[in-house]
């Protein structure tokens, strides 16, 4: 079990995979009012950064899921070096379907909501995990401005205009399916940057690594197209943000 070689190899140098700065994480943290002992399930963990950190600046106890070995391993590392592994655990698995043994106060899915088949299955499955008076997180996309046509959207490595919504939209869905939405902390441009930019080096340094691999074609390829198509659609027309809802 894992995820697409691709990703493995354009985030293995990530330590957050999302739009998110460490500052905007540690802002959202602060924003969430988090208690020392507080039980996180975070699924779709990616390397860790959210629990390890939390668990570090705040006393949270928190479980990590996620398909990827690279990056499991990473979040267990990671535990290590911020001296968390008592309050901390990752598993490498598929998030999909999970649900804590224990009742949990947060329950997240940043950035991976593809996990529960959508936005409102994922906010379902989390609600499984969920004690009552409890906060769900969804990170997820929406769009800056509409796209003018089908093309531009494809061209955000979404499947269609209708994927996403701009942000009004996307906090009034949440509201249709009960939940008020407590707090946000948006990515900023800065954050898209660092998020994209930073896979560039990272497979320019593997292709000169792997020269004769048999994927070298491959991440030639997305090297030499990524920063062109970045600058011209994702950075013009896609946001993301962090969504803490409470169910009414």
């Amino acid at each position: 079990m894992d995820i697409p070689r691709i990703f493995n190899i354009t985030e293995s140098a990530h330590r957050i995979h999302n739009p998110f700065t460490p500052e905007k994480l540690a802002t959202l943290g602060v924003a969430l009012r988090l208690e020392s002992e507080t039980r996180v399930l975070d699924l779709g963990s990616g390397s860790g950064e959210m629990l390890c950190t939390w668990a570090r600046d705040y006393g949270i106890i928190g479980v990590g899921i996620d398909m990827s070995r690279l990056f499991t391993e990473q979040a267990k590392l990671r535990a290590e070096e911020l001296g968390v592994t008592d309050r901390v655990e990752f598993i490498h698995g598929d998030a999909a379907g999970y649900v804590a043994d224990e009742k949990v106060g947060v329950a997240a899915c940043v950035g991976a909501t593809w996990i529960g088949g959508g936005v409102a299955g994922t906010i379902e499955l989390l609600a499984k995990s969920l004690r009552s008076g409890g906060i769900i997180l969804i990170g997820e996309p929406y769009w800056l401005q509409l796209p003018p046509t089908e093309k531009v959207a494809k061209g955000c490595f979404a499947g269609s205009i209708s994927d996403f919504l701009v942000l009004p939209e996307l906090l009034a869905s949440f509201g249709n399916l009960e939940y008020d939405v407590v707090e946000m902390v948006l990515a900023d441009q800065e954050g898209w940057d660092r998020y994209e930019a930073a896979k560039w080096l990272t497979m320019r340094r593997w292709l000169e690594a792997n020269p004769d691999d048999d994927f070298a074609e491959d991440v030639r390829a997305k090297l030499t197209s990524e920063p062109k198509r970045y600058a011209t659609y994702t950075r013009e027309y896609l946001g993301w943000g962090v969504f803490a809802l409470m169910a009414r």
